[in-house]
């Protein structure tokens, strides 16, 4: 579908305000439901009201769960205070959802080996820091050459979800592929040095204006780069990416197929094995807050839940009936 000039223009001013791009799509998705709600009028004619009703709409008409309507409420909390400046009322009265969150699916160690089996290996070093660190998908794809620390078995995370930063664990088996892998970076950074309209990686803005070499000096480079240069569509010049972290998705889902896993395998699905499984070994909970980057415990303790399921902490009185 063809973005309209006024969510071209959103668009651009969440650039400016240095969203990250799954960001960006995510708010103008939930601004573009907004304005086809209220029948494609223009949210400057659009009030609180306007707003409440569509929120009531998300839970009640389509069930959505609370993160979602946490979502399209920034998205257009971001729409009112920095396009229309008109910024919305801190006292809005909609209907909330209670929703509850899902259990998360998590695999059996002879799941986990059976899926790293069938992975190619042009995604087995992606996916295996995603279960062997516990590494959110976008902290895989935007991982640089100095995150990785060799001395210390350990990789920094930086500017994670909510801008935090945290160090989490290595896998001391994954040493030699990631040395590899940073020589692959290399290879590709030689070759983009002779092209004389290359401008380096893409920096946050504040490290940009601080270290001005940085743009084209490999350790700023990332760890999983694009197989293509591509122009910036930002600033229009032409860089490096990261790997696309939806073809990871793909693998992921076509590998656990294979390996004939029938439950829903997505790359979040390893963070959450590689939680369960810290647990399940005697990890404290706060370590495996502090690996996960969770700012609430109560987000951790969710899977202390899933290590309960089934019967691990409560004997099923039919198997007194069975073995009487």
């Amino acid at each position: 579908m063809a973005q309209s000039p006024f969510l071209k223009y959103v668009e651009e001013q969440m650039w400016r305000h240095r969203y990250a791009k799954r960001t960006t799509k995510s708010y103008i998705y939930w601004i573009r439901a907004f304005i086809v709600f209220h029948d494609k009028r223009h949210p400057s004619e659009l009030n609180d009201a306007d707003v409440e009703a569509f929120l009531n709409y998300l839970v009640i008409d389509r069930k959505v769960a609370k993160a979602t309507q946490t979502l399209a409420l920034n998205a257009l909390c971001f729409l009112y205070k920095e396009v229309v400046k008109r910024p919305l009322n801190t006292e809005l009265s909609f209907v909330k959802s209670v929703t509850p969150r899902k259990l998360p699916v998590v695999l059996t160690p002879t799941e986990v080996q059976a899926l790293f089996q069938a992975i190619g290996a042009n995604y087995y070093l992606p996916a295996a820091l995603l279960y062997g660190s516990g590494l959110r998908l976008m902290e895989m794809a935007r991982l640089r050459v100095h995150d990785i620390d060799f001395d210390y078995n350990c990789i920094r995370i930086w500017n994670a979800k909510g801008g935090r930063h945290r160090t989490v664990t290595l896998a001391l088996e994954l040493k030699p592929l990631l040395r590899e892998q940073i020589q692959q970076c290399r290879r590709y950074y030689q070759l983009d040095l002779q092209n004389p309209k290359y401008m380096g990686v893409k920096l946050p803005t504040a490290l940009a204006k601080k270290y001005l070499s940085a743009p084209k000096e490999l350790n700023w480079h990332y760890l999983f780069p694009s197989s293509r240069t591509s122009i910036d569509p930002e600033d229009k010049v032409l860089r490096r990416h990261h790997i696309d972290e939806s073809s990871v998705q793909k693998a992921v889902r076509v590998s656990a197929q294979q390996a004939g896993i029938v439950k829903r395998v997505t790359p979040h699905t390893l963070r959450h094995t590689f939680a369960t499984q810290l647990l399940a070994s005697g990890a404290d909970i706060r370590t495996v807050q502090e690996q996960l980057g969770h700012v609430d415990l109560r987000t951790t303790q969710i899977y202390t839940h899933v290590l309960q399921m089934g019967g691990n902490a409560v004997i099923s009185p039919f198997s007194g009936i069975v073995s009487a």
